[in-house]
């Protein structure tokens, strides 16, 4: 039991180290004006827009991360599911392309890539993957 204990303690403490290198690394992007940089992370949805529907649709929404930062996240719902039910105030996963703006970010090409021209990506909430 105790090694149970103990491995499940290591796994809860790593997974929180990566969320936090992930948060550093999308610090040094902001701060670095870079873009085009596939990456990972997860955050707190601070507030949900309203759909991008000129061209592709984009279901859009903010993100801030535990270091402070906030992302637009534009999720392509042409290529991929919607976030069933997404709330402020709960915690999303995503692994997506990063693109610099003033405001701390976009991450975008969050679903598969249809003709497999790019990294796949993906949204994870509440129990369930988007892509």
């Amino acid at each position: 039991m105790k090694k149970l204990y103990v491995l499940t303690l290591v796994f809860l403490l790593s997974f929180g180290t990566l969320a936090f290198a992930d948060d550093q690394r999308l610090h040094i992007l902001f701060s670095q004006q870079q873009s085009d940089v596939q990456i990972q992370g997860a955050g707190t949805v601070v507030r949900i827009l309203p759909d991008d529907t000129d061209g592709s649709r984009h279901q859009k929404f903010i993100v801030k991360l535990d270091s402070g930062q906030t992302l637009l996240i534009a999720h392509n719902i042409d290529l991929a599911p919607r976030v069933a039910n997404l709330q402020e105030g709960t915690r999303i996963a995503f692994y997506g392309e990063y693109e610099w703006n003033a405001k701390g970010g976009v991450i975008h090409w969050t679903h598969k890539a249809p003709r497999n021209n790019h990294e796949h990506g993906w949204l994870k909430y509440n129990g369930v993957t988007y892509q």
